[in-house]
């Protein structure tokens, strides 16, 4: 039998060791309700919505869904929601405003749900690997964007470890944020 997430996923990877990982667009109505419960955690406080309702993570992806420059997806690892994916176009979005953007450019947000039980070791950098062979799926991508809070010294730094490279410090409307910059030859 095959899963609803299977049906609906836009990406699947077979991770050796991990598990399947597949890339699936969030349904507003069907997955708010978890969204809510992941943004509003105190581990999520980067990501600004420490006391959005539901009714405000709700409108934000439905929001979210009638664009098509920004898209949402919940990550799947063998059909458990892992993680919240967000990807956009940088000219469309704010951050486009605050550097050169380049052909190719293509940015992300990644927010990683909380644990089931105690931590994973190389859990992260496993489900990062699998979401950015996604990313570079589409050879349009050239080099992948991204702009965490600038005091968010935890993911920028997985993102270093990744082999992004730092740019710079920026003001976003709603946050000062760090740049960080992925080409196909840094993977």
């Amino acid at each position: 039998m095959i899963s609803e997430a299977s049906a609906r996923a836009v990406y699947e990877q077979v991770v050796a060791g991990f598990g399947t990982v597949r890339i699936v667009p969030v349904d507003p109505a069907a997955d708010a309700a978890l969204i809510h419960s992941w943004v509003t955690q105190e581990r999520a406080r980067f990501w600004g919505m420490l006391d959005a309702s539901p009714e405000r993570v709700l409108e934000i992806y439905d929001y979210l869904d009638g664009l098509t420059t920004h898209h949402a997806y919940l990550v799947h690892r063998d059909d458990r929601p892992v993680a919240l994916l967000q990807t956009y176009e940088p000219e469309a979005d704010p951050v486009g405003e605050c550097y050169d953007v380049r052909p190719g450019d293509f940015g992300v947000h990644l927010l990683v749900g909380p644990a089931a039980g105690e931590g994973e070791r190389g859990f992260t950098g496993a489900l990062l690997s699998a979401l950015l062979a996604y990313a570079f799926s589409d050879p349009a991508h050239t080099r992948i964007v991204a702009e965490p809070d600038a005091r968010n010294e935890k993911v920028i730094g997985r993102m270093l470890r990744t082999g992004f490279t730092l740019g710079p410090e920026i003001d976003l409307p709603d946050k000062r944020a760090r740049l960080l910059f992925l080409t196909r030859d840094d993977r």
